[in-house]
């Protein structure tokens, strides 16, 4: 599940709610003992916890098609199911060039990792930030690296060095018998010798295209589901035949082919951007100058001028077509949809409204936002979808400021629900012994509740919810991380200014930093900013400091004197000792069954 899918928590309850809208039964793990030795009506209750346990999961792995996909991906790549769920990629391309070196008579030979290197990654032409009004269009490369190493015939099998392409008279050129590389290395042609590795990528690519096909013409709901994972799963095997080569401490490393691949991508960007550019000009006959004000690895996005998405879609398409026919078959530039209106922020951080037909949008497409990132609140989401939105589908700019407004004056209210502002890391192997040389948040609340409660202490590889909380001036930050089950039980205030600070002003500002002058004293000064001053907890402030604390008898409440052994005074220990545990444990039950209703409550907001 952490694999294939980023939640803000992976406890069976949220996997279930977040996939099936279900949840486990309201049994808290305190009171599973007193279930059993009660009464028939509440072992049925612990039999029916106990067999929702054991479903959800069984159906979570049939919505989740986890053994549709399980098994085509074992039959694409040659390896055990258990190989899926306990390794990486690297045992998947290496099954499957093994199986096609055999059928071919090669024999790879076993040799160790050499010392790492390094190479230059894919290109990200420097974006020209701002808010777009007109429609962008993207141009994609279908597949780009495995389509680099098909065309140009790229593998462990067809490297030559210099002095051997000398020796036997290899020559270069478009008629020649080998491809120099923008980074210098020699490969030969398919004429002269296919590739292992494009064998492999041309088998799993046509077999992903067969699958798709096949899925479209299916009317079946279960062969659809099959042939989707099968799809899925060819092209996780293709993609990963690149970082098979270029893994410098992987089973058989080659940074010669990696460091093609990616120079060959580098590239094409520019070459595309070049193109893009000479061709739809004002003097060629269109109606305004294309530029290129973004690229990114394996996309353009190209600003023609136009004022529809119709138009920009119609050039797009002819784009592509025309910067494909200039490359080596199978590469190929797609025209995938537009961007309108588009708000370009930074390298790999855009959003836009996505739109694949003239009439209506498909929907708000974002990345490298704060709306997926789990260790941000929830607040944060909301905050830049809402905004977002109201900017994109709204195009109202005064409504965004005041929302924002609104927002930030209830945090600092202390209006804003807590389980918004719940801040979710995981906890790590190493952490708690002290692996990091500034203490972390996390792990130092994680100490702080196993010592509250050993028995529910949070474990390697759990994900520690917390909220931060007002603590008066020189708490250190890591201090002021607590559990919001606790800060609501012993009510604690939030700190309204913290989030303020490090949650929400930074994604904010990329926003408007592009669209508003002075957006940080628009957005973050004014009458909305007035803090309301909330106490935080204090040993020693106020009345506290006068006041002296005495220990009372747990029935009759008389004062006990100082050194009194017991929770009893005399009195009611000799007379009534027996009545008062029962009275008190009979308390004490019907308090965890509160608890546990409140517990599974929590719960579900989670």
């Amino acid at each position: 599940m952490q694999r294939e899918h980023k939640l803000r928590s992976y406890s069976l309850n949220a996997v279930s709610a977040e996939f099936l809208g279900e949840q486990k039964e309201d049994v808290h793990y305190s009171i599973i003992g007193d279930l059993q030795k009660g009464t028939p009506e509440t072992r049925k209750r612990l039999a029916v916890y106990c067999l929702k346990d054991s479903l959800l999961p069984l159906r979570l792995m049939n919505k989740l098609v986890c053994m549709y996909n399980y098994t085509e991906m074992a039959r694409v790549t040659g390896v055990p199911i258990n190989y899926l769920l306990t390794r990486g990629q690297m045992i998947k391309v290496a099954s499957q060039l093994f199986r096609k070196a055999r059928s071919h008579g090669y024999v790879i030979p076993a040799q160790k990792s050499p010392p790492g290197g390094e190479f230059e990654g894919a290109t990200v032409l420097d974006p020209t930030t701002g808010f777009y009004i007109n429609p962008i269009a993207t141009l994609d490369f279908a597949s780009l690296y495995p389509s680099i190493m098909q065309a140009h015939n790229l593998c462990y099998s067809t490297l030559v060095q210099p002095s051997v392409a000398q020796r036997e008279g290899l020559t270069e050129g478009e008629e020649g018998d080998v491809t120099r590389t923008p980074c210098g290395h020699l490969f030969v042609k398919q004429g002269v010798r296919k590739g292992l590795l494009p064998m492999v990528l041309e088998e799993l690519l046509q077999a992903r295209k067969r699958a798709k096909k096949e899925m479209a013409q299916a009317t079946d709901p279960l062969k659809k589901m099959v042939l989707n994972g099968r799809q899925l799963a060819l092209k996780v095997s293709a993609n990963s035949v690149y970082g098979f080569t270029g893994a410098t401490v992987g089973m058989m490393p080659c940074l010669e082919i990696s460091s093609s691949v990616t120079a060959f991508g580098r590239q094409m960007i520019e070459h595309t951007k070049t193109l893009v550019e000479q061709k739809y000009r004002v003097e060629n006959g269109y109606a305004h100058d294309a530029s290129v004000i973004y690229g990114d690895t394996d996309s353009v996005f190209v600003k023609f001028g136009c004022d529809t998405v119709e138009e920009a879609m119609k050039l797009g398409q002819e784009a592509a077509a025309y910067v494909s026919t200039t490359f080596i078959d199978p590469i190929k530039l797609e025209f995938e949809k537009v961007y309108f209106p588009y708000l370009l922020m930074n390298k790999k951080r855009y959003a836009g409204l996505y739109w694949t037909n003239p009439v209506k949008a498909d929907k708000l497409d974002a990345k490298g936002i704060e709306t997926v990132r789990r260790d941000n609140c929830e607040l944060v989401k909301v905050v830049v979808e809402n905004t977002l939105n109201i900017i994109l589908k709204e195009s109202s700019l005064d409504r965004a400021i005041a929302f924002i407004r609104k927002t930030l004056s209830e945090l600092l209210q202390n209006k804003v629900d807590m389980s918004m502002l719940v801040i979710s890391k995981s906890l790590a192997k190493g952490m708690e012994d002290g692996a990091y040389a500034a203490k972390q948040a996390h792990v130092e609340l994680a100490k702080r509740m196993a010592q509250r409660d050993p028995g529910n202490a949070p474990a390697i590889g759990d994900r520690i919810q917390y909220v931060i909380i007002k603590a008066p001036k020189g708490v250190a930050q890591y201090e002021k991380a607590e559990d919001p089950l606790y800060a609501v039980e012993n009510n604690i205030p939030v700190d309204g200014q913290h989030y303020i600070d490090h949650q929400l002003k930074q994604p904010l500002m990329r926003i408007f930093e592009n669209i508003l002058p002075n957006a940080e004293s628009v957005l973050f000064s004014g009458e909305h900013m007035r803090k309301v001053f909330q106490s935080a907890p204090s040993a020693t402030g106020g009345l506290s400091m006068f006041l002296k604390k005495t220990h009372k008898c747990l029935s009759c409440k008389a004062v006990l004197k100082d050194g009194h052994g017991g929770a009893l005074c005399q009195h009611c220990k000799n007379a009534k000792e027996g009545q008062v545990v029962i009275e008190k444990t009979n308390e004490l039950r019907a308090l965890e069954v509160q608890f546990s209703r409140l517990w599974s409550e929590c719960q579900r907001c989670q």
